[in-house]
């Protein structure tokens, strides 16, 4: 059955993740009229690209992103408060307890885990798969592809992503060098700060005793934050392109894939008679 006109409007979302490519989908779908949006993340989140990351709501309470605002949530069921206040609601729920508290409409994986933690097409009445991992229809609804290039963003209905390259895309050349990751497990301490300009072999932070070099020039586009990580995590990103503004914007990537579910809900709430 269609939903009337503007109805989208009334569509409860929850996105599992709250990170990077997670806050691109909310800030896509909040801007499109779908403002009814929780947000499901870890109390530690691993984020890199905090500017841009509605995840740092469970730190500092708020994040805003792009002039839309992310409010931290004690509990799932206190939602309609931050609805109200035209904020996205942040839970602190890594076991997605609150998808049984508020049963919403529409369910969106974000996780980027590169495989399927758990999400089944039965957690709502339309659920979302983003990137590898998932299969169309069996276990989400849609597919949404997360992998640079051609298909960036494109929805899946029958199948499934492309498989995970472990390569971040290139920028001006560079591919996996702007990526830098922790040598060892430990305690990251910052030199640098987000935003910083850098050169080649600057250093920019500590892993524990451990130093953490600019692998060229660049701006420090990503920067985790001074907290326990595991050997070979993700801590920081250098970005070629040198421009702080981007610092402060979501991603070419991030915008692709949230059009991409914005697509897939639109089509599959807005269908009139006889549209498949």
């Amino acid at each position: 059955m269609p939903l009337e006109k503007n109805s989208v409007a009334e569509l409860s979302v929850i996105i599992k993740g709250a990170g990077e490519m997670a806050s691109g989908i909310a800030h896509r779908l909040y801007r499109a009229g779908i403002q009814r949006i929780v947000m499901l993340d870890m109390p530690r989140p691993l984020c890199v690209r905090r500017f841009v990351s509605f995840c740092e709501a469970i730190h500092d309470g708020v994040a805003e992103v792009e002039g839309v605002t992310g409010q931290l949530v004690d509990d799932a069921s206190r939602v309609d408060a931050v609805w109200r206040a035209g904020r996205i609601a942040v839970v602190v729920d890594p076991e997605w307890k609150s998808i049984a508290v508020l049963f919403p409409d529409v369910v969106i994986d974000a996780i980027m885990a590169k495989r399927n933690l758990g999400t089944r097409r039965d957690e709502a009445s339309f659920v979302v798969g983003v990137g590898p991992g998932f299969v169309a229809p069996r276990d989400v609804h849609v597919v949404v592809e997360s992998n640079r290039g051609h298909d960036l963003g494109r929805v899946i209905y029958d199948g499934m992503a492309e498989p995970y390259t472990g390569l971040p895309g290139e920028m001006k050349g560079v591919g996996k060098e702007r990526v830098l990751r922790s040598p060892v497990a430990g305690r990251v301490r910052h030199v640098h700060r987000m935003g910083d300009e850098v050169k080649k072999g600057d250093l920019v932070l500590y892993v524990g005793e451990e130093p953490v070099y600019a692998p060229f020039d660049g701006v420090l586009r990503g920067l985790i934050r001074e907290m326990d990580v595991e050997i070979a995590e993700k801590v920081g990103d250098v970005d070629p392109r040198a421009k702080k503004d981007y610092c402060y914007t979501i991603s070419d990537k991030a915008r692709g894939i949230g059009g991409g579910v914005l697509e897939a809900i639109l089509h599959e709430y807005n269908r009139g008679p006889g549209q498949a």
